[in-house]
């Protein structure tokens, strides 16, 4: 297949896999929220009892560093790890109270349920009529997200029937799946579509899903991203880097799609 950073040949393509937030939705601030209520409510409580220095979470920074796109226990391991905190596992079925990964993981689905249920969700609309525009030519699609909420997520934006497949968290769980930048559940995507990864496009905005992509042997990965973002896409292996996929173009002509001018 002939390809260049403005053009794919659907013709030897049969499926794209999409992240959903900040791909296809915008729900990055509600997670950011949620994750900032539980770790600064945490660090408070220990810094009381410990008598050391508060230091919060930041929204940005830290967001990026160490939750964006991963499994949510996961994310807390790897933000408390970098405070010095080290908890146990725990159960999937752990209270929101109880001092464990899982634990404080189910704090945060409940703190980011009260954020959708309050300002619902945000459709990148260049990504909503990307979709819909390739399903109309054939391309089987599939959602790939980390979070366990996805099914609420597309359901609240109203794109729940936009997809062929969808694996989540809760697949992830059930599943034993690696979480990113572990390509699994990429792959689980692409294989309940019946497309070999050769033959998938992965479409992200979180380095640890380009590093899945990339990892799977995907046939190429599109980054979403803008500024400093989109270089760090591009720096971790993105084969394309757009800031909105309304960037990309679906051609008739060619069977494929380029960068618009």
């Amino acid at each position: 297949m002939t390809q260049s950073a403005n053009r794919i040949d659907l013709r030897e393509v049969e499926a794209f896999l999409f992240d959903l937030d900040g791909v296809i939705t915008r729900t990055a601030g509600a997670h950011a929220a949620a994750w900032k209520r539980l770790f600064d409510d945490y660090l408070q409580q220990r810094a009381r009892i410990e008598g050391v220095i508060f230091i919060p979470f930041d929204p940005i920074d830290d967001y990026q560093d160490y939750v964006d796109g991963r499994p949510r226990e996961a994310g807390v391991r790897n933000f408390l790890e970098a405070r010095g905190i080290v908890l146990p596992l725990g159960n999937p079925d752990d209270p929101p109270e109880m001092e464990t990964l899982n634990g404080l993981g189910n704090q945060k689905d409940h703190y980011f349920l009260r954020e959708l249920a309050r300002d619902g969700v945000e459709v990148c609309e260049g990504a909503r009529h990307f979709v819909l525009d390739a399903r109309t030519r054939g391309v089987r699609t599939a959602i790939v997200s980390s979070s366990q909420n996805c099914a609420a997520v597309l359901e609240a934006a109203g794109l729940t029937q936009a997809f062929d497949a969808r694996v989540d968290g809760l697949d992830r769980r059930r599943l034993d799946l690696h979480g990113k930048p572990d390509p699994d559940i990429y792959l689980e995507a692409a294989k309940r579509l019946g497309t070999p990864p050769r033959r998938a496009v992965v479409f992200e905005d979180a380095i640890v899903g380009v590093q899945a992509g990339r990892a799977g042997r995907f046939r190429l990965i599109v980054g979403i991203g803008r500024g400093a973002h989109a270089g760090a896409l591009k720096a971790h292996d993105a084969d394309i880097v757009v800031g909105d996929l309304r960037e990309l173009l679906l051609e008739n002509d060619a069977h494929g799609f380029r960068r618009r001018k």
